[in-house]
This record gives structure tokens, sequence and C-alpha cells, in this order.
């Protein structure tokens, strides 16, 4: 059975819009929710739309970064980004106004590989952007930030990148989608940022070397004017047109009291980072 068949063609998406009104570690707490229910197999599959304002989102090993105070200043003092660390995993990646997050969950299954759960989420772009003169690549840019297996790009140019977090017999696939304004200039934020927080110091873990031109938005990829509303409305006609069903099922009570709990492990792991910033 190929991935459409599978994971599309006549199966339920539950929509979940938070496009607005959330904080980042709300999000994350909110698909280990939603993993929870469809791996009980409470709630049909989950598709979620997410933006934040001015963050970047750490992983575990940014988070062991020799200078990390110094980072984080650079990103809080001098650009106006906030700084958690994410329960998914790779690194550091940038979250504004011109970036739309989708959550992909389902049900993972004993025979569900890491590489067939991120072709679901790849599948699900492609088509988003079928009727663009594009080809949409699948391979690591090595120099981007958060460089990874399923870094998506056109001409040699990242302008996503996918994640996956695996919680009680769900599974969530995150993808970010630089939609408006420089993936440049992010990612020579980034490159900043690491070059703050490193400080030349050898290091067990390889952090990368970032290139800012080697990641692009998809309005400069596609030469035109593109809005994050517009890419939400792509999304939703993609899933139709590979044959989901789509409802719009509100969130349970029973799923309430499980997000305050995973959203109170979230905080916990940041106050951590918050601690070692205040000594």
């Amino acid at each position: 059975m190929d991935i459409a068949s599978k994971y599309f063609n006549g199966v339920d998406w539950r929509y979940i819009d938070h496009s607005s009104g959330l904080e980042p570690m709300q999000s994350f707490a909110f698909d280990d929710t939603f993993s929870e229910s469809v791996g009980r197999e409470e709630s049909s599959n989950v598709v979620r739309t997410w933006i934040h304002q001015h963050v970047v989102i750490l992983g575990i090993h940014d988070s062991r970064l020799p200078f990390l105070k110094d980072g984080i200043r650079y990103l809080t003092d001098e650009q106006g980004y906030n700084a958690i660390v994410r329960n998914s995993g790779g690194l550091g990646v940038v979250l504004d106004q011109g970036i739309l997050n989708i959550s992909l969950i389902f049900k993972g299954k004993t025979e569900t590989t890491i590489d067939e759960a991120f072709s679901v989420m790849y599948l699900l772009v492609a088509k988003m952007f079928e009727d663009e003169d594009v080809e949409i690549e699948t391979h690591e840019i090595e120099r981007s930030y958060c460089p990874g297996k399923f870094d998506l790009s056109i001409n040699g140019k990242k302008f996503a990148g996918i994640s996956q977090r695996r919680v009680r017999g769900g599974i969530a696939v995150q993808v970010y989608l630089c939609i408006e304004g420089s993936g440049a200039e992010r990612a020579q934020m980034m490159k900043t940022f690491y070059e703050r927080a490193k400080q030349g110091q050898d290091t067990k873990f390889t952090y990368p070397n970032i290139e800012p031109h080697c990641m692009a938005s998809l309005a400069t990829l596609l030469d035109r004017e593109i809005t994050v509303q517009d890419v939400m409305f792509q999304l939703l006609y993609a899933l139709k047109d590979l044959g989901g069903r789509l409802n719009m099922e509100p969130i349970t009570d029973i799923e309430w009291s499980r997000y305050e709990g995973y959203f109170d492990k979230i905080i916990a792991r940041n106050e951590k980072i918050n601690t070692f910033m205040e000594n």
C-alpha cells in the first residue's frame, strides 16, 4: 500500500487551528496530548496548524552549548527573540509570523519506520505546491540551521525542515515552512547565535556551520507574493485532494487534563535553562 492510500485516502483527519494565541510551549504540549489521544484510538488523525511570534526553538544539544548564556542574550537582547527548548529532535529553528508550522499526528504501528513517517509529511507538502513550476527535493542541506535528512529545498535552498516525536502510540510529524520574509536573514541570526554560544570551543557534538544563503523563503523561491494564510488554505485543499476527510471535533475534557500534564513537563524542562541563565 502506498503512502497516500495508507494515510490519506478515506482517512479521517481532525483539523485543529492554533494559528494565533498560543505560546510555543503550549504547542508542543498539545502535540503530545493529541499523540496520546490518537495512540489510544480516542481521536482520529490530527492535522494542526500553528504560528508563533519571534521565538527560537532550541534542541536538547543546543542547551549544552558551552556559552549558551551569550547565545541566548544575543537572541533576546539584540534580536528580540525568546528562546525555549523543545521536546522533539533536531537543533535550533526560527519561528515568527512568516513561518507556518504543521503537525500531522497519526497512530504509530510497529512497522511505521522513521522514514515512512517523514514521507507522510513530504507527500502532503509536495501536494500543496504541485501546481508550482518547481521541484521540491528532500535531502540534507548541510550548512542550514537544523540540518536533517528530510530537509525540503528548491534549487538547493532550504525552505522547510521536518522533525518527529513518538508519544504513547502516536507519532507527531512536525514541519516548519518558511513562507514570508528572508530565509537568509533568519539563517544569519542562527549563525551568529552559534558563534556566540560556542566561541570556537571544541565540543563533542558537531554544531552546524551555517551558510545563510543556502536558505530561502517560499516567497523568494517562487518569486511571487505568498502568505501564510494562502498556504493554510493550500494545506486543506491538499488533504482533500489526497482523499482525506476533514472534521473539526473539539478538544475533550480528557485531552485538556492530559494537556496540563504535558505542559507542566515542558515548563519544568525550560525552568532549568532559565535557572542556568540567572546564575
